[in-house]
This record gives C-alpha cells, sequence and structure tokens, in this order.
C-alpha cells in the first residue's frame, strides 16, 4: 500500500489566500442581496400603516386680553398635554380603542412659530386612524376649554382628520432599497476592515520567526 501524499502547508495557505480574496470580492454584492431580501421581505410580512392628522389652534378667550406669544406658549403646553393619560382616558371612548393603545398611536406636534397642535394618529385600519385623531383633539380642545376662563385661551379644532388613501408606511419596494443600502454599506465596512487585521497578523507572524543568524558564526559552525 502507498502512501497518499498530504498536500503541503503553502498549497493550504495559497487556496485560503485564494478563497479569502474571492470573499472580499463579493463581500459588498452580497450585502446589497441579502439586505434587498430582508428589506422587501419586512415590507411584504409587516402590515400596512395609515396616518390621519387633526389640527387645533390656540386662540384668545371672549372678553381675553391674552396677546399672541401667549396663545403660543399654551400651545406648546398643550401640546405636551395632547398624548398624556387626562386626555387620552376621555379620547378612548370615542375612539373605541383603550388609552394604552392610544398612547402608542397617537403623537402631537407644535409649530414654534405659529399656536397650532398637529395631532396625529396612526393605525392599520384607515377610518380608525382619522377617528383616533379626531377623538383625542376632541378631547383636548375640551379639557382645555373648561380653563379658558383662568388661562384666557381658549382651543378651536382648525381642521378635522379624514381618512387616509395610501399607507404612511414604507412599501415593499423602498424596504428593499433601504435593506440593499445598509446591507452594501455593512459589506463595505467589513471589507475595510478584513485587510487591516490580515496585515496584523502577517506582522505578529514575521515577529514571532527567529532571527538569522549572523555570517560569522554559520561559518563557525561549519
Amino acid at each position: 500500500m502507498t502512501d497518499t501524499p498530504v498536500p503541503s502547508v503553502r498549497l493550504y495557505r495559497r487556496i485560503l489566500a485564494k478563497a479569502s480574496r474571492l470573499l472580499l470580492r463579493c463581500l459588498i454584492p452580497l450585502g446589497v442581496l441579502l439586505g434587498a431580501a430582508a428589506g422587501g421581505a419586512y415590507g411584504v410580512v409587516k402590515p400596512p400603516q395609515y396616518s390621519a392628522t387633526s389640527y387645533v389652534i390656540a386662540v384668545p378667550a371672549e372678553k381675553s386680553r391674552s396677546d399672541p406669544a401667549t396663545a403660543l406658549g399654551f400651545a406648546q403646553a398643550y401640546g405636551r398635554v395632547a398624548t398624556q393619560l387626562a386626555v387620552l382616558g376621555k379620547a378612548q371612548e370615542k375612539a373605541g380603542v383603550p388609552a394604552a393603545q392610544l398612547r402608542r398611536s397617537v403623537r402631537a406636534e407644535t409649530s414654534p412659530d405659529a399656536p397650532m397642535i398637529a395631532i396625529t394618529a396612526t393605525s392599520g385600519r384607515p377610518a380608525r386612524a382619522a377617528d383616533i385623531a379626531n377623538a383625542v383633539s376632541g378631547a383636548l380642545t375640551q379639557q382645555a376649554n373648561h380653563t379658558k376662563k383662568a388661562t384666557g385661551i381658549a382651543l378651536a379644532r382648525l381642521s378635522g382628520a379624514l381618512e387616509p388613501t395610501e399607507p404612511s408606511s414604507p412599501s415593499p419596494a423602498l424596504s428593499a432599497l433601504v435593506g440593499g443600502c445598509a446591507g452594501g454599506l455593512l459589506g463595505g465596512l467589513a471589507l475595510l476592515v478584513r485587510p487591516r487585521r490580515a496585515a496584523v497578523d502577517g506582522d505578529r507572524g514575521r515577529a514571532q520567526l527567529p532571527a538569522p543568524a549572523p555570517a560569522a558564526e554559520a561559518q563557525e559552525a561549519r
């Protein structure tokens, strides 16, 4: 029986070097493909979300001497109160949604230049998104008008929320595009980091090799 020749260490190193170079060349395209596939799958699996917005404006109450600056300040304050339990607790009956769910699906935004509050609700059903936004804006207006004699500021609904016709969540195509960009970025970062590690490992290997003997010592050994 003859012994099977064992491949040399150099052959293994050449194979590993070729495989490493091939992998480095494919990192970015592979990252783009994987990211696009993951993003597209996420966009298809996740149900679409719809957003509706209702606008409320702060105005001086009747027989009040409040100036526009005061109305602007109270609009900022009421914008912070809009998503609190005191308002959502009153809106949950009209919206038909528990207050805890309202808090997750409602956000309020104010303007630094105008005494206006935008109340946006998000839901998987277009009609429910509009109902939630209108219910919260109505509850906020009602609560603010109870204290208008003390504050001198009243709230009025400027525009009610309408049923949205298109989802506000990203489409599967957009999710795939974002995922592909993220995958390509990660592949590029890995491509930048990998050569540095290989160079460091090579420097460590060379540092561990024994230093060659001087020529004089080699002649004496002979």
